[in-house]
């Protein structure tokens, strides 16, 4: 069933690609249209949370970070935390800002949060060329390893589209939801070791804080970026096993409740 589920999904996808294209593209448009800084933004936001955190936690809290600058190894990490949280809140509130849409014709509902989440990757690729900048100031060379970037791209896209599914579909049912979304990201944020090293979270905590599936993303991100850092494939293959289920549990609850969408917008 399951298997029929899936398939049907990719195939209405795929015949409504023009309309994904479409929804991504306005949504780039609608992002930018009328700022003062266009797509800068892609670039300050990480950059000066970087900076924020560089201050307070690097040089007040005085955290280590594994003997690596400490701006490489925050920004190593928002890049792909910015790309995340920013895109899943967008996608959060997605189906109710496209209520007309929706209640006027057919079409693949998931195309909406899909689109969402696919057009925040501009922004993580402009974000992700300026750490490579950040590197040459702190004279880290790039290694082969950074070639392997845009692979561990693909289970924090598919860890974002089951996170989006998910929480579209409820805030339709649940209006509340638009408050409680960032207010878990902000949480979500610190249980993940973006401001901190996972050296210093005790051995038998690390199991626990592995169910985070951004955690094993993250310190793979990390470790393409360090030379001599190896990635924990141990941690990285719990983390996809966590983003598999996420991203299964999302699509099985949108497809349950896209049923009622029009209805209920």
């Amino acid at each position: 069933m399951f298997d029929a589920m899936r398939n049907k999904w990719f195939k209405e996808l795929w015949q409504y690609r023009e309309l994904l294209y479409f929804l991504v593209w306005r949504d780039l448009k609608v992002r930018y249209k009328q700022t003062i800084f266009g797509i800068a933004w892609a670039i300050i936001q990480p950059l000066f949370t970087m900076l924020v955190f560089f201050v307070f936690f690097g040089k007040m809290a005085k955290i280590p970070s594994d003997n690596i600058p400490y701006p490489v190894f925050s920004y190593s990490a928002l890049v792909a935390w910015t790309y995340f949280s920013g895109s899943s809140t967008y996608a959060a509130n997605s189906l109710v800002g496209n209520s007309n849409l929706l209640s006027k014709v057919y079409f693949p509902r998931a195309t909406i949060p899909c689109a969402a989440v696919i057009s925040g990757l501009p922004d993580f690729a402009i974000a992700s060329l300026v750490l490579i900048g950040i590197m040459a100031y702190y004279h880290i060379p790039p290694s082969w390893g950074l070639l392997f970037w845009p692979v561990v791209v693909i289970p924090l896209v598919l860890l974002a589209l089951g996170i989006s599914m998910l929480l579209s579909a409820l805030n339709v049912k649940y209006r509340d939801m638009k408050y409680a979304v960032p207010f878990g990201f902000q949480l979500w944020l610190f249980a993940t070791p973006i401001v901190y090293p996972m050296s210093i979270i005790p051995e038998h905590y690390r199991t626990w804080l592995a169910i985070n599936p951004l955690v094993g993303i993250i310190e793979a991100f990390r470790a393409l970026v360090i030379p001599s850092r190896a990635i924990d494939w141990v941690m990285l293959g719990m983390s996809l096993g966590v983003t598999l289920l996420v991203f299964l549990i999302g699509f099985l609850y949108f497809h349950r409740a896209e049923r009622a969408f029009a209805d209920i917008i």
